[in-house]
């Protein structure tokens, strides 16, 4: 699905980061009372009532400023303006509107979006008769809120989930179609790849790091199935991202990844895998999508018949948490096993899709305790009454147990790799749910 982008903003000082950390639930954005604090945009996954989505925190807007850092700042609001689905345009109640509110609020009327006016710093019923006057930005009715106390905190997401309705999922318009998303760092050939793939250069290739700014959709069809490639802008360490287009490049590429089936992680051979490339990998394993690891320009390695096997060997220590995900070698420059990627997209995204009946995965619990029984943990016996599938794309798995607490981690590992082995699940991840239920339940 695609996640909706919630952005948050409005002048420096109103307590932008502080509703940040608060809708996060944990202390994300620096929080300072001294304005310009927020320089760059920072992003989380944030969830409300089962509904999830990504928000993201922006330094103040401040139109009038020449300073650069205020230029840079205003720029960076302005792209999250640009991409957000909702905004949340915080003011602060105290001061009242002020020159810079009706700037902003200009801005807003223009873009066609959701906007919700949050007004802040309301801690008491007294103060909430100062909200009236922020009817006048023409924006709507606004919402009082005391971010640092979390004061109305739901009735502000209440409208914000509200607006979603209206956010068209561009990933469901086909469930036929298989939609691949195209992740790594800058610079590993991501659109030299999709262009090898495609057969001719449909989106721009360039050696220098950070050329594709925004995720580009190619649709494309092979041996009767469809397929639609995101080649999405390299993602890169904080510290390296210099230009503030760049900087939103990531969100984008975020969001790639939640629209995709299954996901192409490029690494360079050349480099091997990089810290970024944990974190990039990671993040598409947490997102339950299906993986596939492609070592690119392996024309450029020095390599006898042992090191393919030897860098696979050295992935799957780096890459612990994708031990599921097949490898493939390629050079997107000569092509070299490129028309291969179709086919393993298609097998994993058939992996993706499996599902198991209950009755075989009973038998396969009560084979896995014949082996090897779960360990007594201080005098009580983990009991497993039955295991059945609960959904697909992930597969999805829930336990019934007697006590969840007595399942450790190293036998849901147990379980998980019975699994594998028994029916394959290759290049995709399984959860597992543990839920208690007494042995008299029927």
């Amino acid at each position: 699905m695609n996640k909706p982008i919630v952005a948050i903003v409005g002048r420096p000082n109103v307590g932008k980061s502080t509703l940040f950390n608060q809708i996060g639930k944990r202390r994300v954005s620096i929080v300072d009372d001294f304005p310009g604090v927020t320089r760059d945009r920072i992003y989380m996954d944030a969830e409300w009532l089962n509904k999830q989505f990504t928000l993201i925190d922006t330094g103040g807007i401040e139109l009038e400023g020449q300073d650069t850092l205020l230029s840079s700042m205003r720029i960076q609001a302005k792209l999250a303006i640009e991409e957000a689905d909702v905004i949340i345009f915080l003011t602060d109640g105290r001061a009242g509107i002020v020159n810079a509110d009706e700037d902003i609020a200009d801005i807003l009327r223009n873009t066609r979006k959701p906007v919700i006016v949050a007004v802040n710093k309301i801690d008491t019923p007294k103060q909430e008769m100062d909200v009236y006057e922020f009817y006048n930005l023409g924006l709507g009715e606004p919402t009082p809120i005391g971010a640092s106390n979390a004061l109305n905190l739901g009735d502000l997401l209440d409208r914000v989930t509200e607006s979603f309705a209206d956010i068209a999922d561009t990933a469901a318009e086909d469930p036929d179609e298989i939609h691949i998303a195209v992740i790594g760092r800058p610079n590993v050939g991501k659109s030299s790849l999709v262009n090898a793939m495609l057969g001719q250069d449909r989106v721009i290739v360039s050696d220098i790091p950070g050329t594709t700014r925004d995720a580009i959709d190619t649709h494309f069809s092979k041996d009767g199935i469809k397929y639609t490639l995101i080649d999405t802008a390299g993602m890169r360490r904080k510290a390296r991202i210099d230009e503030p287009i760049e900087r939103y490049s990531v969100i984008r590429s975020l969001r790639a990844v939640d629209r995709s089936d299954v996901v192409l992680m490029l690494i360079s051979g050349p480099d091997g895998v990089t810290e970024q490339d944990k974190k990039i990998a990671g993040y598409a394993h947490e997102s339950g999508k299906g993986c596939i690891l492609v070592v690119n320009k392996w024309d450029l390695v020095e390599k006898n018949s042992k090191t393919p096997l030897h860098f696979t060997e050295d992935l799957r220590d780096e890459l612990g948490f994708l031990q599921y995900a097949p490898v493939i070698y390629v050079s997107a420059l000569t092509k070299q096993r490129v028309h291969r990627i179709p086919e393993l997209i298609k097998y994993v995204a058939e992996q993706q899709h499996m599902r198991i009946q209950t009755s075989v995965l009973n038998q396969l619990i009560m084979d896995a305790l014949s082996v090897n029984p779960p360990p007594a943990h201080k005098g009580k016996q983990l009991k497993i009454y039955f295991m059945t599938q609960a959904d697909v794309k992930p597969p999805k798995f829930i336990i019934f147990v007697n006590d969840p607490e007595l399942m450790h981690f190293s036998y849901l590992r147990f379980i998980e790799n019975k699994l594998r082995e028994s029916f394959g699940f290759e290049g995709t991840p399984l959860k597992l749910i543990v839920k208690g239920r007494k042995e008299d339940d029927e």
